[in-house]
């Protein structure tokens, strides 16, 4: 049995509290009793309760997760669609430009998609609200969903669709019935991916957002240019633990359909 040498220990507890010692404080300190953010006057949970009272953050809150599900949720269709055309239909004309188009906004500074949206809405006369920041959700999400789908098609057995349209299916029935049951953890790990992208976005939010429809980022930037309060520490806290109850799940599901179609295989083969 290998065991971890004093060097690869050290290496992954300096790599984990880099990447979570800033999430353990905050955690920590959203159970302070002072109203001090720096300053520890005891365990409490009274800030999750004033929290519950802020109609502020909880407007926002319900904005925030509004828009996240219904952005996701359109991302993942277009992604899923974008992914299955460049994976199946092979080279054909203006794919090159077609798969550029997709995948530009990964690499687009957020500040340039904000603002060219921005134009977009003046110019077609469409008043910034809860539409207009879905739409910019999707369209920046819709690239990472492509990009996770994409990967999980170009190690699918064609065989298999091709099967099914053997024995009759139409192509949307093969997809429909055959390849999106197979290809299920990988479009339900990019529909968490853009939730997440959603749910975290400022900059692209801050430019499409109307008056009444503040995002949950939005408003916490606002509030900590006015100072770190005990209330955005329990608000964070939940959102960590949100984030974290998702990965979770998603790990789940793709465990046991790994499992499944392993399980399915063998007994493929044996009835073979």
């Amino acid at each position: 049995m290998n065991r971890l040498s004093w060097f690869n220990v050290t290496s992954l507890t300096l790599g984990f509290a880099f990447l979570y010692l800033p999430m353990v404080i905050l955690i920590i300190f959203s159970f302070n009793e002072s109203k001090l953010v720096t300053v520890w006057a005891g365990f409490s949970t009274k800030w999750y309760g004033e929290l519950l009272q802020n109609d502020a953050f909880l407007d926002a809150a319900w904005v925030t997760l509004r828009v996240a599900v219904t952005s996701s949720t359109l991302a993942t269709i277009l992604g899923t669609m974008a992914a299955y055309v460049l994976v199946r239909e092979g080279r054909f004309p203006g794919r090159t430009v077609f798969s550029g188009m997709i995948y530009a906004p990964l690499v687009m500074p957020e500040v340039i998609t904000g603002l060219s949206l921005l134009l977009l809405f003046i110019g077609i006369g469409l008043d910034r609200g809860v539409t207009t920041i879905v739409l910019a959700h999707t369209t920046f999400a819709m690239c990472y969903v492509s990009v996770v789908v994409s990967s999980r098609l170009m190690s699918f057995d064609e065989s298999l669709e091709e099967a099914a349209l053997d024995l009759g299916c139409s192509h949307f029935e093969a997809f429909r019935l055959v390849t999106l049951p197979i290809i299920a953890p990988a479009v339900i790990s990019g529909w968490l991916l853009a939730f997440t992208l959603s749910l975290d976005d400022l900059v692209i939010a801050s430019f499409t957002a109307g008056p009444s429809s503040t995002t949950l980022p939005i408003k916490i930037f606002s509030a900590v240019r006015l100072g770190v309060s005990p209330e955005i520490n329990a608000l964070s806290t939940l959102m960590i633990g949100i984030v974290t109850v998702g990965v979770v799940a998603a790990s789940l599901i793709t465990k046991r359909n790994a499992l499944r179609q392993q399980q399915d295989e063998q007994a493929a083969a044996r009835a073979q």
